[in-house]
């Protein structure tokens, strides 16, 4: 599961309060960094729409801090350097083995092989 990947995510557990299943914590067993060609529009196009608060949680909690400030610099679309440590940590960092754990119910979800199983059982829906 790439960070990308979780940045959209969140738990729909019956009863949580509203925004309560974001952002997913995520505990990692399996973690690897995978070359991805770098595509500075793709990325540019995509920091409007992160949820920045939790990406940094994310890398920091893997252990990819990867030096990004507190809030996107202002003029990021033309600064390669940022477009570039961004891309590392949404398309390059991977989650392969481990789980997701919503925030307020404490549901864990498991990642198996990359791919986060975020289906709830029937009395959970």
């Amino acid at each position: 599961m790439k960070l990308l990947t979780h940045n959209l995510l969140c738990s729909n557990v019956r009863g949580l309060r509203p925004g309560g299943g974001f952002p997913l914590r995520i505990q990692a067993s399996d973690v690897c960094v995978r070359p991805v060609p770098f595509n500075a529009t793709f990325v540019a196009r995509l920091v409007p729409r992160l949820r920045w608060g939790a990406l940094l949680e994310a890398a920091e909690s893997l252990g990819h801090p990867s030096e990004l400030p507190p809030e996107p610099t202002p003029d990021y679309e033309g600064d390669e350097a940022f477009l570039r440590r961004v891309h590392h940590v949404l398309l390059e960092v991977e989650v392969l083995e481990g789980f997701l754990q919503c925030p307020d119910s404490g549901r864990q979800f498991p990642i198996s092989r990359g791919i986060p199983n975020m289906l709830l059982s029937e009395e959970e829906a």
